[in-house]
């Protein structure tokens, strides 16, 4: 008997709390809680689908809260679209309920309609919840839209010259330029699809060109994905390619250049932060007055090579693993015209490891060099007679590495490669003084 009463008392204390939980109040002065009361997508490409943003719904009350509607304030004349617990505005939601203690969670997406304007346009509307008591709340969504160009699987079989102030955004393979035609890319910034890049078998010219990521939202709150490596394809330059041309232009966050049996003229350009910085292989390379910085493997590699390097700066600092590859790599290679001859001159060469110089021996027929006026993050060497007015940077001294430059801000992966006054390299005018927060300066609108 005892048994059965405290069996009938257990499931009374159930039933009481079922009640309890199950019970809703129509008073007006209860509110949900939101996690924020403002959802600030990043800038995005109009007629393109954002990432998925979300937001929480609370219920700290005493008693559950049943919603009667959510709607778009705006309807669908935004390009708005909400999903509120798994239903979907359609164009509104009802019946809704949030038990005390409990939760919801808020899915938004947008697809902006074209501006018809050159600057990131703002795109808002407001999220009403219209609770049972009559009380409404709200929640604003907002982001800034931006006209693009869009080209996909580009061939260019004649000479073409793509030139926009508009963004130019790459899906696809991306661009090929075919053997016999002449691709010129001139005052635009391409901003290239996951996978997306350009395959030369003709000739490329670029200038003033940015070439970048597609991505304008964040990885994380304090980092945009223009600031992650290897968010898109390669430069690749073939064996058919005649010549690749970069004058004044900034290539970010891809695979990097590769060329291979071609020439390549960098002139003023910067190639920061993809997986390879330049790779060539039996190739005429110039770089002068240049910026190679942050690769996953080496910031320039040369194979077989016959290299002119000038007024740069080779800077390994990749943040995003140890096995970096080095700053400065050179060779030859097993062919028979795979020879390399590099001069160097007014070159910073620097990164993280002890030494960030890797090349060949010296043997005056497959491998020969000379380096004058430069500043090297490298071991002694044994042919002192190909190295004039050298800086040997050690490890040891009171300015190296990363102390050569105005901002290396490891934590936000923000970069300004600018030489400091005190410099050593500085005194002695050695490298181009060039920054990547001009990187900064073509990112829009912050939400």
């Amino acid at each position: 008997m005892k048994k059965l009463l405290l069996m009938a008392a257990a499931v009374l204390m159930a039933l009481a709390a079922c009640d309890d939980n199950d019970s809703f109040s129509t008073d007006s002065s209860l509110r949900l809680m939101f996690s924020t009361d403002t959802v600030k997508m990043d800038t995005l490409f109009t007629t393109v689908p954002s990432p998925t943003y979300s937001f929480w719904v609370y219920n700290q009350t005493g008693s559950g809260i049943r919603i009667s509607t959510v709607r778009l304030e705006r309807g669908n004349q935004t390009g708005f679209r909400v999903n509120v617990d798994g239903t979907f505005l359609n164009p509104t939601a009802m019946g809704l309920e949030v038990r005390k203690g409990d939760s919801i969670r808020v899915f938004v997406e947008l697809t902006a309609q074209e501006n018809y304007q050159a600057a990131p346009k703002l795109v808002e509307d407001n999220l009403l919840f219209t609770l049972q008591s009559g009380a409404e709340q709200r929640v604003n969504l907002r982001a800034f839209s931006w006209d693009a160009e869009h080209i996909r699987d580009l061939d260019v079989t004649e000479n073409t010259i793509l030139e926009t102030s508009a963004p130019l955004v790459v899906y696809g393979r991306g661009i090929h330029v075919a053997e016999g035609a002449t691709l010129i890319l001139r005052n635009t910034t391409l901003y290239f699809h996951s996978g997306a890049g350009i395959e030369v078998d003709g000739e490329l010219m670029a200038e003033n060109c940015v070439m970048r990521g597609d991505r304008l939202d964040h990885m994380l709150s304090y980092l945009p994905y223009d600031r992650v490596s290897d968010q898109w394809g390669s430069i690749v330059v073939n064996k058919t390619s005649p010549i690749c041309v970069l004058k004044n232009c900034e290539v970010r966050n891809g695979g990097g250049v590769i060329c291979d049996t071609t020439s390549l003229v960098l002139t003023n350009t910067i190639i920061h932060n993809c997986l390879t910085g330049v790779t060539a292989t039996q190739s005429s390379v110039l770089v002068d007055s240049c910026l190679l910085s942050n690769a996953a493997q080496d910031c320039l590699s040369l194979y077989g090579c016959i290299a002119d390097i000038d007024h740069t700066t080779l800077a390994q600092f990749y943040p995003y693993s140890a096995n970096r590859g080095v700053a400065l790599r050179f060779t030859d290679t097993k062919e028979e015209d795979g020879s390399v001859y590099l001069s160097v001159s007014n070159t910073l060469v620097t990164g993280y490891a002890d030494d960030v110089v890797m090349g060949r021996p010296r043997d005056g027929s497959k491998v020969d060099y000379k380096f004058t006026n430069c500043l090297l993050r490298t071991s002694s060497v044994t042919d002192e007679e190909a190295f004039t007015d050298i800086i040997w940077e050690k490890t040891t001294d009171e300015i190296q590495g990363k102390l050569h430059f105005k901002n290396i801000d490891e934590k936000n992966f923000i970069y300004d490669f600018g030489l400091k006054e005190e410099s050593p390299a500085y005194l002695h005018e050695i490298g181009r003084i060039i920054k990547t927060e001009k990187t900064e300066n073509t990112e829009k609108t912050e939400n």
